[in-house]
């Protein structure tokens, strides 16, 4: 099943900023109750029965590898602090917000690639394995689901390991990219010991002016993560795609997500029109409790 946790490894460094991950593992992962017998044993019957299981994952999931989700009582970004992320109309019509952005980005990288899969990542892969899960719709994009092994899987809101050119259409690896951001930069160096969900951290403005963005090296182009940003929609053949998923399976799981952003949420409206068992696993409540079988 989804639970215990495994362990984590230990230290991970940020610029001058060592986190000992036990630590911040234990500051994202909300509050909760333990599960009782009974509601493990029909999550157990649940899982059992089905044969083309559909799964949504969520933030939820990776707190247990150190990274944090948006809203979470007590331990999310929202509840933390007075950030927001990016939204999408605000990245592409000022270079000032991308400068601020990629500059916190390009602190942030190192220790947000170096998070591993925990051992609800490695459950799901290996669902996949012994034919149990049919297809795995993520809404994170830290791309612990890919690094697990999944293979029938479809990141939502896409990857911050991946960088697009929104001029020419162009992917190239985020890894890429910070080598690139490394040569512009000699000698520039902030600290940060805040990472939000999408690998971004608090930096104060004055420390970005002098930072150096390149553009697409083959058109000249900005350079985006790979993601759908606040205020964006999800590409339609993506969705649609989803939803034919969704139509060759016979139950639904959703592990670690509040399902408050619509793009995920839809789903669950899609399955309960088509009556078909939902299963939720998650800390604190959600937008589809009233649609699930199982909580």
């Amino acid at each position: 099943m989804l639970l215990p946790w495994r362990s984590l490894p230990p230290r991970v460094a940020v610029g001058r900023c060592a986190f000992t991950i036990q630590a911040t593992v234990q500051r994202f992962v909300p509050a909760s109750s333990s599960i009782d017998s009974s509601a493990l044993e029909q999550l157990q019957a649940f899982v059992s029965q089905a044969s083309r299981l559909f799964v949504i994952s969520g933030a939820g999931l990776s707190t247990e590898s150190g990274i944090p989700d948006y809203r979470s009582e007590g331990v999310g970004l929202y509840a933390r602090t007075n950030r927001r992320p990016m939204q999408h109309s605000e990245f592409v019509r000022s270079a000032k917000s991308r400068q601020r952005y990629w500059a916190r980005n390009y602190v942030g990288w190192p220790q947000f690639s170096s998070h591993q899969p925990n051992s609800a990542h490695l459950a799901l892969r290996d669902w996949e394995e012994k034919g149990k899960l049919h297809w795995l719709v993520t809404q994170n994009v830290d791309a612990l689901h890919l690094k697990a092994g999944q293979q029938r899987l479809t990141e939502l809101h896409g990857s911050t390991h991946r960088v697009v050119c929104l001029d020419c259409g162009q992917l190239t690896p985020r890894a890429e990219l910070q080598k690139r951001f490394a040569a512009l930069n000699p000698g520039w160096e902030a600290s940060a010991c805040a990472v939000a969900p999408d690998g971004d951290v608090f930096l104060e403005d004055e420390q970005v002016l002098n930072f150096r963005v390149p553009a697409c090296d083959a058109c000249g182009g900005v350079l985006k993560p790979e993601v759908t940003f606040f205020g964006d929609v999800v590409n339609r053949t993506t969705v649609h795609f989803v939803h034919n998923k969704l139509a060759e399976s016979d139950a639904v799981l959703v592990a670690g997500s509040s399902l408050q952003v619509f793009s995920g949420y839809r789903f669950l409206l899609a399955a309960s029109e088509r009556k078909l068992p939902i299963a939720i696993v998650n800390i604190g409540p959600t937008r589809a409790d009233h649609l699930t079988d199982i909580r």
